[in-house]
């Protein structure tokens, strides 16, 4: 089950688990700043920020801190990104969103899809999303470990869909979790729901926690595999994750 959410933001902070002041890669286009957020309800053995994936007590960069930098970056960046960890796992997220938009800038999003309803709640507030897509969605649980977990991928998949909003959505591959024939299947399925904007992460071994996921050498997905993919979208991204 998942962790539950609530709307009481009032008295609540964003949990900050990292702060990245300036990058170039998080939103594509624009000059950026990424609020990495603390909390995940899944357990990936891919994931390259395991250390997020729990919400501890106290918050490593309070928000107040990270607005104020934000706040003496205006007019230097386009936009802040909030990542994680899965943001939408924050009560404070719709807050921190406003609050950043007030100051001027636009915002993206980092998600995995575990909340449906807090996803559809802020996206009007949102400009670009990032929706990762790990797996064809009855297969979920080998990636994720958490029963239930592409039934929530699905509803947010569509969505994100439904919105019209800039998107790209984006799988991680290796061997182990996702085969060719699955991999296939996944994009086919993206195709045919209107994805427009499509990425394959090569999987990266560093902060991986699973020894077993980082011993696998050799070159993944095959070259033939990509090419008949690449084809399926209007745009599409191979990239090292």
């Amino acid at each position: 089950m998942l962790p539950a959410i609530t709307n009481q933001t009032a008295t609540r902070q964003l949990k900050v688990g990292g702060f990245v002041p300036f990058t170039t890669t998080d939103y594509p286009g624009k000059l950026a700043a990424v609020v990495f957020i603390q909390g995940c309800p899944w357990q990936c053995a891919y994931c390259h920020n395991p250390h997020l994936q729990p919400r501890t007590e106290g918050s490593p960069t309070p928000w107040h801190e990270v607005l104020a930098i934000l706040k003496r970056r205006k007019g230097l960046l386009d936009a802040v990104v909030f990542s994680g960890g899965e943001p939408t796992i924050d009560p404070a997220l719709e807050d921190a969103i406003k609050q950043v938009r007030a100051l001027g800038f636009q915002v993206g999003l980092h998600t995995g899809g575990a909340y449906p309803r807090r996803l559809a709640e802020i996206l009007p507030l949102i400009d670009w999303i990032g929706l990762d897509v790990k797996a064809p969605f009855a297969d979920y649980e080998r990636v994720t470990g958490i029963a239930g977990s592409g039934e929530q991928a699905l509803t947010c998949t569509e969505v994100v869909i439904k919105s019209g909003i800039a998107h790209e959505f984006r799988t991680t591959v290796h061997p182990d979790l996702i085969s060719d024939e699955s991999l296939l299947q996944l994009a086919q399925t993206l195709s045919a729901m209107g994805v427009q904007n499509y990425a394959l992460q090569i999987f990266r071994k560093e902060g991986c926690d699973s020894d077993a996921l980082a011993a696998v050498s050799g070159n993944y997905p095959p070259k033939a595999l990509v090419t008949k993919i690449a084809g399926m979208f209007a745009r599409f991204t191979l990239r090292d994750a």
